[in-house]
């Protein structure tokens, strides 16, 4: 038997655009064997791309890609579209170095209109597409495809503020298209998806006000029913919200059901204005094991599918995830103001324990980093101690807030920053690069970077004890498996360490690169600096073995303009001394997806690499020590 025998045929899209339909749903029931096959293998986003595949057919089928436009929103779901469109045999690559990357990326394929690594985008850059072709008189489609999830982040609704708008611009030809699934990574939160759940329940009104319209057309009643609908359609019709908007709503429809699907785009393709479609798909469709358990199989590592997800034959180790899942918990039953805040991330996060424990003091947000940071400022201004747990690169979306609402006011929040530096295979869009760097310049604001999982567990509570704002800095994963002490002990505000006295140059490490440079410091009998604060930077410290080595050394898993290494600078500069300094840290470029070892290799930040670019500045004259000298 010929396996995926139809799907092998599809070299583009334009070949999906020529079946029929009983071919387009053998097309589907392929797709989605292959998806399903090629993630056990290669792991990634499983759930959500189970739950996209006949859209994707759908809108490959019905539209013109690429000269129309489709952007993905979030990128996750992107894997049907991806394998329709030239890179099947390319998905045994996915997220590996050298590979595609698990989300839509313009540089990988002419199909892949936009990057769509974070989430509520689609639509705004849709609406530009959109205008674009109007002002260029060229005639093509933009769609956005965007999740209930993602829906929930405000620069969505800014978006569809702007869609509908009757300014001199006129209106632009465009499509979104809502994939409700009842599911973002975390169960999605908040008054909209209850909106859109009740919505699902009311799918009897359309059906009653088209045969009631027939019943009354040619009877004076008619015009007095109309205007009675336009004042109580509120209450009971789905897409209220969106034609206030100004676009023309229709569903909510079945997603997975192409004989509604096809026939729906086609209409849509063909009307002017903005247009609006609701369709309803199930997270992991086609799959029963992820249909019964999304949040698992929503990024799943390498399985069977035959058997499904096991638990592994040893316990891995404790990661920084769980350090601070484990510390909120016991934080907040030592101190009744402490209070829980996720953007949607609540797994990511570590914060399922505390939801169950302390459900009154929990609060998800939804994907809406910039409300999530002015919530928590608001919880301070209250005498509460909010802490907002985010990855460092959602940290991003709310930085306005985080130096007009936090800092400016000088507010005790703490930012637990998860997945900070690289990320390994979620690549660029993922990585949390800059956090020291924009952190740092902004006043009031504290920075602290751990170097293993204990110091993590310290780091919290010394951040938690301030009563300004403080960013605790963590990577994803486990570190050296350090066993944190159960007690809420702090460190010394502002005070590094050494852990090793040697010759010639200091090492001065942020963060879990303290590990590699001990060993760089054994090998070659440096002095190591396990400096803790990337804000304050401890200026004795730096100072005392400034004057007493012959080199400086700074290491950090972030980017180098702006970093720790550019605190020292700016120290030594403002104390007069003249000490040759070596900063080691991410370079200026996006860092592409792959292995987080080979990464780091990559970046010169592994031991190895030390070792070379220490003696590349400063000389081969520097002592190897070897182990029978040691």
């Amino acid at each position: 038997m010929n396996k995926h025998a139809l799907l092998k045929t599809v070299q583009s899209p334009a070949d999906v655009r020529r079946m029929s339909r009983s071919q387009l749903k053998l097309l589907a029931a392929e797709l989605r064997d292959f998806v399903l096959e090629s993630v056990s293998r290669t792991g990634g986003h499983l759930s959500s791309n189970l739950g996209t595949v006949e859209l994707t057919v759908a809108l490959h089928h019905v539209f013109d890609t690429p000269h129309d436009r489709i952007v993905w929103d979030v990128g996750h779901q992107s894997y049907p579209h991806k394998i329709l469109t030239g890179r099947r045999e390319a998905m045994a690559t996915l997220k590996q170095f050298g590979g595609i990357s698990g989300f839509p990326r313009r540089c990988e394929s002419e199909y892949d209109t936009f990057g769509t690594g974070h989430s509520s985008t689609s639509i705004s850059a849709a609406l530009g597409m959109a205008h674009a072709a109007r002002l260029k008189g060229e005639a093509r489609h933009a769609v956005a495809v965007i999740g209930d999830g993602a829906l929930t982040g405000g620069m969505a609704f800014e978006a569809l503020n702007h869609g509908g708008y009757h300014g001199g611009a006129g209106l632009p030809d465009m499509l979104v298209i809502l994939n409700d699934n009842d599911m973002s990574i975390s169960p999605p939160v908040g008054a909209l998806n209850r909106y859109l759940a009740r919505l699902m329940s009311g799918k009897f009104y359309a059906a009653a006000r088209e045969s009631a319209k027939t019943v009354l057309r040619n009877t004076p009643l008619y015009e007095f029913a109309k205007r009675f609908e336009e004042h109580t359609k509120g209450m009971v019709v789905p897409g209220t919200i969106f034609e206030e908007f100004g676009f023309n709503y229709v569903g909510p429809i079945d997603g997975h059901d192409l004989d509604s699907l096809i026939p729906t785009l086609e209409n849509l393709r063909d009307a002017k204005g903005p247009q609006f479609l609701h369709i309803v798909t199930k997270k992991g469709c086609g799959y029963e094991l992820a249909e019964a358990d999304p949040i698992n199989y929503h990024g799943p590592g390498k399985f069977d599918p035959a058997v499904g997800l096991q638990k592994p034959a040893t316990a891995p180790k404790t990661t920084f995830t769980q350090v601070f899942g484990q510390w909120l918990c016991d934080m907040a039953a030592a101190d009744e103001r402490l209070v829980g805040i996720t953007p949607a991330m609540r797994e990511g996060s570590g914060m399922v324990e505390f939801e169950r424990r302390f459900p009154k003091r929990y609060h998800d947000v939804g994907i809406a980093e910039q409300h999530a940071v002015t919530f928590a400022a608001g919880l301070a201004c209250e005498g509460l101690k909010p802490v907002l747990a985010i990855y460092s690169t959602f940290l991003q979306r709310g930085y306005d807030q985080l130096i007009h609402d936090v800092a400016l006011q000088n507010l005790p929040v703490v930012f637990a920053l998860d997945r900070a530096g690289l990320v390994g295979a979620d690549g660029a869009t993922h990585a949390g690069a800059y956090d020291i760097a924009y952190l740092r310049c902004v006043p009031n604001m504290s920075v602290l970077t751990p170097a293993d999982e204990s110091e993590c567990r310290q780091a919290l509570s010394t951040a938690f004890g301030q009563s300004h704002p403080v960013a605790v800095r963590y990577p994803r994963g486990a570190g050296v498996g350090t066993v944190p002490q159960p007690d809420l002990s702090v460190l010394p505000w502002g005070r590094g360490e050494v852990r090793r006295e040697g010759k010639r140059l200091a090492l001065l490490a942020f963060g879990t690169l303290l590990y590699p440079a001990l060993a760089v410091g054994e090998r070659m009998d440096l002095t190591v600096a396990n400096m803790r604060f990337a804000k304050p930077l401890d200026q004795a410290l730096v100072l005392d073995l400034a004057r007493r080595h012959e080199g400086l050394v700074t290491l950090e898993d972030g980017c180098l303009p702006g970093g720790a290494g550019s605190a020292v600078l700016e120290l030594l500069a403002e104390a007069g001394l003249q000490v040759p300094v070596l900063q080691l840290g991410l370079p200026d470029e996006f860092i592409e997806h792959g292995d987080f070892a080979l990464l780091m290799s990559h970046c010169g930040l592994d031991a190895a690499g030390i070792e070379q670019s220490v003696l590349r500045r400063f000389g081969v004259s520097l002592s190897l020590v070897t182990p029978a000298a040691a």
